[in-house]
């Protein structure tokens, strides 16, 4: 399988949509069914440095998103929020380990970052395990935070922290 990651590109909005119109990617994260393609396109057409967007890529196919956004408050500028989804038929092929990899060095070796922080439905132990692998702790447990298939869900905060100079 041949992966690599890069930036999203404008162009990039129909896939995904796509990508987060997925049962999986809808379940473990924020979003909803039935996503805009205008949202997206908008999404992907505004510039900000406070915002990396970063796809997975296999067979010419996008199959996996990490969105790294940075604090805008000066006093929290150190810190980045991560929100990532992998398409459902790559679950376990190393999609999650490639962005967050790309990811890391991003925030530790170019953007200095020295806290990167998360939240993580309590049930989706493939993604805290992935997040786990890359040296994020659990922090703590935010009771009914989501809303999700009918039913209020409690998600985990985790952080990472590169102590380096």
């Amino acid at each position: 399988m041949n992966t690599y990651i890069r930036h999203a590109r404008p162009d990039d909005f129909l896939e995904l949509t796509a990508l987060y119109s997925l049962p999986k990617v809808i379940a473990g994260t924020l979003q909803t069914p039935f996503p805009s393609e205008a949202r997206w396109r908008a999404r992907l057409a505004e510039s900000a440095e406070s915002r990396r967007v970063l796809v997975a890529v296999v067979d010419e196919k996008i199959v996996g998103n990490l969105g790294l956004h940075i604090e805008a408050n000066v006093r929290r500028r150190h810190v980045g929020g991560l929100g990532m989804a992998v398409a459902d038929d790559f679950h376990g092929r190393g999609i999650g380990s490639a962005l967050m990899d790309a990811a890391l060095d991003l925030a530790d070796h170019w953007i200095n970052l020295s806290r990167l922080e998360l939240t993580v439905f309590c049930d989706n132990a493939p993604a805290i395990a992935l997040y786990e692998k890359f040296g994020f702790v659990r922090e703590g447990l935010l009771k009914r935070y989501a809303f999700r298939d009918g039913a209020y869900e409690d998600v985990i905060t985790m952080a990472r922290f590169n102590l380096s100079p």
